[in-house]
């Protein structure tokens, strides 16, 4: 028989982040857009686990979005976000995707808030993130939540011979 310890510092803290302060790093960052056409860059975070704090291994999704008038990101954002994660001042990039391929891995220091807003006559709840801090904890030792062996497996190979028509 396997023993095992039970651990009160891992959690389930419910569906929500609080407001607060967390270390997260960058799981993935990409260009989308919604239904209806507006572009956005998406820069999916993680509360790091390897720092004593609430909430780890949860995401916090940050959303910087073109403008309607200009059809253009505000590049003020990426600059704040760049010097968050560390990044190399000056550093020349042909594309908005070759930045974002910069962000992964990378750690950063987030202030959160919860706040509601209004689109099309809805109420929606949004964790947003307030303010972008450097990382105070530089040495990264986040592991990062490996998928179950049902969902890592893969498919089957099916040859024409295995089908009966």
């Amino acid at each position: 028989m396997t023993t095992f310890n039970l651990n009160f510092n891992d959690k389930f803290e419910g569906t929500g982040i609080t407001d607060g302060v967390y270390e997260v790093i960058v799981n993935m960052a990409s260009e989308k857009a919604t239904q209806n056409g507006a572009e956005y860059a998406e820069i999916d975070l993680i509360v790091r686990n390897d720092v004593q704090q609430k909430h780890g291994n949860q995401h916090i999704f940050h959303k910087i979005w073109k403008s309607k008038e200009t059809g253009k990101y505000n590049f003020q954002m990426f600059n704040t976000l760049g010097w968050a994660f560390q990044l190399q001042e000056n550093k020349a990039y042909n594309t908005i995707d070759e930045l974002l391929q910069d962000f992964f891995m990378k750690t950063a220091r987030v202030t959160v808030k919860n706040e509601k807003s209004e689109y099309n006559g809805k109420t929606y709840e949004n964790l947003n993130v307030k303010r972008w801090e450097q990382t105070q904890f530089p040495q990264v030792g986040h592991q990062f939540k490996e998928k179950s062996a049902a969902s890592t497996q893969a498919m089957p190979t099916i040859d024409d011979s295995m089908l009966p028509f």
